[in-house]
């Protein structure tokens, strides 16, 4: 603990701080081990990630590399539905947990009032081209994209679209409650399982992409999905997506791709 301290303070401030807040800067102290324990804070925060869901255990798996960056994360949902003095707990929970981050949110309701330090909220739709342009053109590309919001099946497709794009190389774009491919409420299909309009079949697809050298088709040209996708993780419920390079090559097939471009986000 005292390495950590040092490592972020002189020990003259530190003895400055414990004068100023004394017990209080003790009983702080003693809770920085559980600020790296998403399970701890995800119950402290009244964030579902644990509890109703099992998430906070993969999320810690996936996103603890991350933990000390100056990163940009970007959720969408707030929670609380349409009241406007309930929710954020989950965006509480990321603060804590990246303490030099950025985390940045988007709810169809007004969600104003539940902005902090760190905390940025913006309104509008998740299909909405125009409100998602105006938030990466002010915060730039985002590190973590999570979709945690309206769960409709089309909606998801359409999001991860357009923002998979406008994610940072090398960062990870998660589904949260995929579960919804099965509901036909939400434009999901429990009969036919291979039906291409759920959000779980579509992430499947993905699938393909990691191995598109393989295909061994001369006229194939690689999507930008195939391009900047090395890794797909499925939990229940869950799904995480990494983004980088794909420029494995085959050891089978004669595809080259040295002259790709990985950047045109208009090849889909």
């Amino acid at each position: 603990m005292k390495q950590f301290l040092l490592k972020y303070f002189s020990v003259s401030k530190l003895k400055e701080i414990r004068k100023k807040y004394g017990k209080f800067f003790i009983f702080c102290i003693r809770c920085i081990p559980f600020y790296g324990n998403l399970n701890i804070l995800s119950l402290v925060f009244g964030s579902d990630k644990n509890g109703g869901h099992n998430y906070t255990q993969h999320y810690t798996k996936h996103f603890k590399k991350y933990r000390f960056k100056k990163i940009k994360l970007f959720e969408i949902g707030v929670g609380g539905y349409d009241n406007p003095d309930f929710g954020g707990h989950s965006l509480r929970m990321w603060k804590k947990y990246f303490p030099f981050g950025k985390i940045v949110s988007l709810d169809i309701f007004d969600k104003s009032k539940l902005q902090e330090n760190r905390i940025k909220i913006y309104q509008g739709s998740q299909i909405d081209e125009e409100v998602l342009n105006k938030i990466v053109s002010e915060n730039g590309e985002f590190d973590l994209i999570i979709d945690d919001g309206s769960h409709i099946n089309e909606h998801i497709i359409t999001t991860f679209k357009y923002l998979y794009p406008k994610l940072k190389e090398g960062g990870i774009y998660v589904i949260e409650d995929i579960q919804t491919s099965y509901w036909e409420s939400m434009g999901g299909d429990n009969k036919n399982l291979n039906n291409p309009s759920t959000a779980m079949n579509f992430c499947k697809s993905l699938t393909d992409c990691l191995n598109y050298s393989e295909f061994n088709n001369p006229e194939y040209q690689p999507t930008f999905f195939d391009l900047n996708i090395v890794e797909i993780h499925f939990y229940h419920n869950l799904v995480f997506i990494y983004k980088n390079r794909n420029f494995e090559r085959s050891n089978l097939t004669q595809q080259h791709i040295n002259d790709i471009s990985y950047e045109n986000p208009d090849c889909k």
